[in-house]
């Protein structure tokens, strides 16, 4: 029986047969990860530098960018890396730390969703009260919240992961993953899948704020033409980005626990990067394009730019 101590690095075994079209994955993801990169640090510097984006709705859409760039650096990199390399392994430290970086960004993305959620329904459904309630210090505590708690989270399970005795060292992904290291492990994983059940059971309440946040909105804006518009200006891209994180989240876990090894290898590797490819670009895109305020600041950002190029 081999423990912990004995297994130095994991093989990752998902890119074996893609090994003929790897000079075009490898060129197509570069260029994905540049748009997304891109995408996010574009947001995030017009809201940065213009004060009157200063608004909670403004500050937690940077902070969803800013995750964005925070969850690809744990998986890109080394991705691309594999991409040109013909052995795919992965050090037990680099293993540890991508499934902390990769896992605590997806968390953070459905916490700062969550309180989202709430801003759009204290501005909507409780006008006179929104600049007393969202205040300063309730938007930094709400911030720390999207981080702390994820980390926290994450942090145990890679503790509770790193003291399994592993009887193999070939991960059938294409990165690290909590479920993918703990399927090798010599005996019963019973207190891990408890903390990963506890874990979702935690962040579906997240999903169960927002829904009640959103029963209440579509209630009152009802009513009103002008909180119509506000909804639909402000709540869709939110509830475009809500689905297609949830999407792909349950991808990965459904994959993550019941994938079967008979499945294509192709579908596996779109199950298993939905949540690494679509949100980190999709989000910045569709507040991007669907606030004025943000949609405005950008045009004349590279539009300024590009009139002193001429």
């Amino acid at each position: 029986m081999a423990n912990v101590s004995s297994v130095l690095e994991f093989t990752l075994s998902g890119l074996n047969e893609t090994t003929e079209n790897r000079y075009f994955i490898f060129a197509w993801t570069a260029l994905w990860y540049y748009l997304t990169l891109m995408c996010n640090i574009t947001v995030i510097f017009v809201i940065a530098s213009d004060k009157s984006l200063h608004e909670p709705m403004y500050i937690f859409l940077c902070n969803l960018c800013i995750n964005a760039l925070y969850g690809t650096a744990g998986f890109y990199p080394k991705f691309l890396y594999d991409l040109l390399s013909t052995i795919h392994v992965i050090s037990y430290a680099g293993c540890m730390i991508q499934i902390f970086v990769i896992y605590s960004s997806a968390l953070c993305d459905v916490s700062t969703l969550a309180i989202m959620a709430y801003d759009r329904y204290v501005a909507i459904c409780r006008p006179l009260e929104y600049h007393s309630e969202m205040t300063s210090s309730t938007v930094l505590k709400c911030v720390l919240f999207c981080w702390l708690a994820p980390l926290c989270c994450m942090a145990l399970v890679v503790f509770l992961t790193s003291r399994l005795d592993l009887c193999g060292s070939s991960i059938e992904k294409l990165y690290c993953e909590t479920w993918a290291v703990a399927k090798l492990a010599c005996y019963s994983t019973t207190v891990n899948n408890i903390v990963g059940q506890t874990i979702i059971i935690i962040y579906f309440g997240h999903a169960v704020l927002i829904v009640g946040s959103y029963i209440k909105l579509i209630g009152t804006c009802r009513n009103s033409k002008e909180s119509r518009h506000r909804f639909m200006q402000t709540c869709m891209p939110h509830l475009v980005a809500l689905c297609n994180i949830t999407i792909a989240l349950l991808f990965d876990v459904f994959y993550s626990r019941y994938g079967s090894i008979s499945m294509p290898q192709s579908l596996r590797n779109f199950l298993a990067l939905d949540f690494l490819f679509i949100p980190p670009i999709l989000n910045p895109l569709i507040y991007g394009f669907q606030l004025t305020k943000i949609r405005k600041r950008i045009t004349r950002l590279y539009f300024r730019n590009n009139v002193g190029i001429s």
